[in-house]
Order: C-alpha cells, then sequence, then structure tokens
C-alpha cells in the first residue's frame, strides 16, 4: 500500500496541463468563495496593548467609526487584567465579528517584570482553545468562535526618548506569537522633527533587540507598492477622536485645541488613514492568514511536540500520526504495567511488614499476659497467705479471749464464796 502511495506521489510531481474543448465553469469558483464567506461572516480579533490613558479605546472607536462604550480604567490595579469583547459590526451585507481585548492595568504597577506575563498566557489560550477544538472527534471550527488574536497594536507613549524596556521586553515576548503593529499614542503632542527622530529611534532600538514587527505583505503585485511605501511609515503616528468639528460644511473628526485643531483624517497631521488603510481596507486578510499558518502552526507543532509527536522517526523516517500515536499508547501501557506490578510488590512488601508488625504485637502482648497472669497469681498467693495469717491471728485472739473470759469468772466465784 506504501509503494501504490509512493508512486502516486511522484506522479503527481509531474502534472499535465490540459485545455478544454468547451466552457466547463470552475472559473466561477472565486465567486463561490466570496458569495460563502460573505454568507458565513468573517471574525477579526484586535488586542490594544498599551499605558492606561494613551487613548487605546478612543483609538477603536475611531478607527471602526462606532462607539463601543467602553470604561475608563483606573491605575490602581495591583495587576494586568485582559478584558475581551466581542461586537458584531455590518458593512453593506458583510458582516464582521470583532472582538477587541483591552489589557487593562498594564504599565501601571511598581514592579513590572510580569507585566506580560498576563498578554502572553491570554494569547496561548485563544491558541489552545482553538488546538483542542481541531483534535476533537466531532470537531465545529465553521461555527465555533475563533478566539485567536489577529492584530496587536502596541502603543508606544510619545515620551520621545525611545521605547521603555516593559515594551521591548513585551513585544520580544509577543513577537513569535502574534503580529505586532507599533503606534505613537497622542502623536499631537510631540512636534514632526521630534516624530520623525523618535520613530527611527523605536525602529533601531526593534532592530537591535531583535524584536519583529508586522510587515506589509508585498508578494502582491496589486498593493506591494502601497505596502512597500507603508511599511517605512512604521511606527504610525496616531491621534484618536471622538468628537466632530464642522470645518466648511463638513464634520470631521477632530482634536480642539486653545492653539489650534489637529484634524484625524488629515495625513499632514497624523498617521490615522495610513493605520486604518493598512489594518482594516488592504490587510486584514493577511493578518488572519499569517496567524492561522504562522503564529498558530508554530504553537501547534509546539504543543504536539509536547506530546511526543513528530513527523519522523527516531532514524529520521516520515512517520504517521497514527503510527506515533500507537507506539504511545504501547509505551504508556508499558508504563502503567510496569506502575501497577511496582504498586504491587509496594503492597506485598508493606503487607508483609505489616503482619511481621502485628506479629511482634501479638508477641509482646502474649508476653505481657503471662507477665500479668504471673504477678496475679503472686499476687492471689501473698493474698492467701494473709488471709491465713488474719485467720489464725483471729483464732488465737479469740482463744485468748476465751481464756481471759473464763479466768474472770473463775475469779468472781471464788470472791462469792469467801463471803
Amino acid at each position: 500500500m506504501s509503494a501504490e502511495v509512493d508512486f502516486i506521489n511522484k506522479k503527481e510531481v509531474h502534472l499535465r496541463t490540459l485545455k478544454q474543448s468547451g466552457h466547463v465553469g470552475f472559473d466561477s469558483l472565486p465567486d463561490q468563495l466570496v458569495n460563502k464567506s460573505v454568507q458565513n461572516g468573517f471574525v477579526f480579533n484586535v488586542m490594544c496593548i498599551g499605558e492606561t490613558g494613551l487613548g487605546k479605546s478612543t483609538l477603536m472607536d475611531t478607527l471602526f467609526n462606532t462607539s463601543f462604550e467602553s470604561t475608563p480604567s483606573p491605575h490602581t490595579l495591583p495587576s494586568v487584567k485582559l478584558k475581551a469583547h466581542t461586537y458584531e459590526l455590518q458593512e453593506s451585507n458583510v458582516r464582521l465579528k470583532l472582538t477587541i481585548c483591552d489589557t487593562v492595568g498594564y504599565g501601571d504597577q511598581i514592579n513590572k517584570d510580569d507585566s506580560f506575563k498576563a498578554v502572553v498566557d491570554y494569547i496561548d489560550a485563544q491558541f489552545e482553545n482553538y488546538l483542542q477544538e481541531e483534535l476533537k472527534i466531532k470537531r465545529s471550527l465553521v461555527t465555533c468562535h475563533d478566539s485567536r488574536i489577529h492584530i496587536c497594536l502596541y502603543f508606544i507613549c510619545p515620551t520621545g526618548h525611545g521605547l521603555k524596556s516593559l515594551d521591548l521586553v513585551c513585544m520580544k515576548k509577543l513577537d513569535s506569537k502574534v503580529n505586532i503593529i507599533p503606534v505613537i499614542a497622542k502623536a499631537d503632542t510631540i512636534s514632526k522633527v521630534e516624530l520623525q527622530r523618535f520613530k527611527a529611534k523605536i525602529i533601531q532600538e526593534l532592530n537591535s533587540n531583535g524584536v519583529h514587527i508586522y510587515q506589509f505583505p508585498t508578494d502582491d503585485e496589486t498593493v506591494a507598492e502601497t505596502n512597500s511605501g507603508m511599511n517605512s511609515h512604521i511606527p504610525f503616528a496616531v491621534v484618536g477622536s471622538t468628537e466632530f468639528i464642522k470645518v466648511g460644511n463638513k464634520l470631521i473628526r477632530a482634536r480642539q485645541y486653545p492653539w489650534g485643531t489637529v484634524q484625524v483624517e488629515n495625513e499632514t497631521h497624523c498617521d490615522f488613514v495610513k493605520l486604518r488603510e493598512m489594518l482594516i481596507r488592504t490587510n486584514m486578510e493577511d493578518m488572519r492568514e499569517k496567524t492561522h499558518t504562522r503564529h498558530y502552526e508554530l504553537y501547534r507543532q509546539k504543543r504536539l511536540e509536547q506530546m511526543g509527536f513528530s513527523d519522523v522517526d527516531s532514524d529520521n523516517k516520515p512517520i504517521s500520526f497514527q503510527q506515533t500515536f500507537e507506539a504511545k499508547r504501547s509505551n504508556h501501557l508499558a508504563e502503567l504495567q510496569a506502575k501497577e506490578e511496582e504498586v504491587r510488590q509496594m503492597f506485598v512488601q508493606r503487607v508483609k511488614e505489616k503482619e511481621a508488625e502485628l506479629k511482634e504485637s501479638e508477641k509482646d502482648l502474649h508476653a505481657k499476659f503471662e507477665k500479668l497472669k504471673r504477678d496475679h497469681a503472686e499476687e492471689k498467693r501473698k493474698l492467701e497467705e494473709s488471709r491465713k495469717a488474719l485467720e489464725e491471728d483471729y483464732m488465737d485472739f479469740q482463744r485468748r479471749k476465751q481464756q481471759l473470759a473464763t479466768a474472770h469468772h473463775t475469779l468472781t466465784l471464788g470472791k462469792s464464796k469467801k463471803k
């Protein structure tokens, strides 16, 4: 059977290209795929990481042109907590199930050593949920909610002095698990010259520390030029706003200051339009695909290796999943039998030890019983002797008493005769 499969695989390498004599109709497959995808809807999961007060919720409201009605977070939380909220959005006839995961309390603690741990654990937990669904006998991958994070927007505090150590550590821990796009939050707080220097400093620090951020794909000719140019604008300097002001005859999103107005969708003011174009309108599907084919596959490979599964055996020959399972099952049964025998021997040994202890205790009890019997007999003998001695003393006392009574009577009679 294996020889036949190898033969078929070899035959498939050399495919013949044939021409049809007429129209068949499989050129409608792309349309069928689009219709099916629109019918099922789409899923997109965004994680926002950044310190409290950097405008993460505001930017999400601005990106998706809605209000998610998120509540402000305090700065006093003892640890980092992740809160995920899922929303149903619809644009034209396309439905999007959007999940926004916020890192509440991130960077607010005095000791920030473990601030990234909750984030890493959450991402791994979503991968694990999907993997467990895949491994089920009866799977429902189409209907189950895919909660794997497709993109992580990492909000950088606009200090102008480079990245904090927490930023570098966290992104380094996450770059193999999720697509990361760094964004400079509240970019209207620093000047354009400072902003360009800040961007260059961030990229230099990321490269020197080996942090791999998401790069917009350039293999598709239709978007290669645009994506290539946008890659040079990372990190995006963004401004978010839920307020609208009237400019001319139009209402636009903007932030009003005493010194002027920052227009959110004005590319000379900030990179919000670039971020929205790349994140939502151009590369959303690529982020979903990379999450599945790269990050999830890496997690799945590590987890299956931890379970003892591999594609090759000890001789570096291909091995099937079933063979690996049967080998693991045999090893497991052998281990169980060995463990059972070990437990049985341990039980027999403990029973023998307990029997020896009981025999020794029985011997001690017999010895104590014999000693008590001897002590009892000795006490009984002594009591008997004491009783006999007491009886003799009593008899002697009675005899003496009788003698005294007789003597007294004789004396009394003698005195009476004299009279």
